[in-house]
C-alpha cells in the first residue's frame, strides 16, 4: 500500500477510485487500515477545500422541523408566542439565549448551528 498525500482534485478523484475497490475490506484487513486512512485524508482535503460553515440558525431549525413533522406552533414551547416563532422563522427576530438553551434541549438541535449567528442574551 503506497499512500500520498491528497494535493488536487485530481488526486481526490483517484483516491475515491481505490476507495471503491477497497470499500467492502474485511475488518482488520491491510485494505480495511488503508481505507481508513484513505478516508482520512479525503476528510483532511475536503475540510480545507471545501469548508461548509455551520448551518445557520433558521435553517437549522426548519430542517428539524421538517424531520420531525413540526408545524411553527410546535414551536412556541422552546421560541414563544405564535408572532413570536414568525418573526424568528422569517429572520425578523434573533434567538435569544433562552431561546437556543430550549431548542437545543428540546429538540436536539445542535449549539453550533444555533449560535452560528449573533445571539441576543436574554
Amino acid at each position: 500500500m503506497t499512500i500520498k498525500p491528497i494535493r488536487s482534485d485530481e488526486d481526490l478523484r483517484a483516491t475515491f477510485e481505490r476507495l471503491e475497490t477497497i470499500f467492502q475490506a474485511p475488518e482488520g484487513s491491510p485494505e480495511a487500515d488503508e481505507m481508513e486512512i484513505l478516508v482520512a485524508l479525503v476528510e483532511a482535503y475536503e475540510n480545507r477545500h471545501y469548508s461548509i460553515g455551520p448551518a445557520d440558525p433558521v435553517e437549522a431549525i426548519k430542517f428539524r422541523m421538517e424531520q420531525q413533522g413540526l408545524a411553527a406552533k410546535d414551536l412556541e414551547p422552546y421560541i414563544g408566542s405564535s408572532g413570536r416563532v414568525s418573526e424568528v422563522l422569517n429572520r425578523k427576530r434573533p434567538l435569544s439565549l433562552r431561546m437556543v438553551k430550549r431548542l437545543h434541549d428540546g429538540l436536539n438541535i445542535p449549539y453550533e448551528s444555533l449560535l452560528s449567528h449573533s445571539v441576543h442574551a436574554s
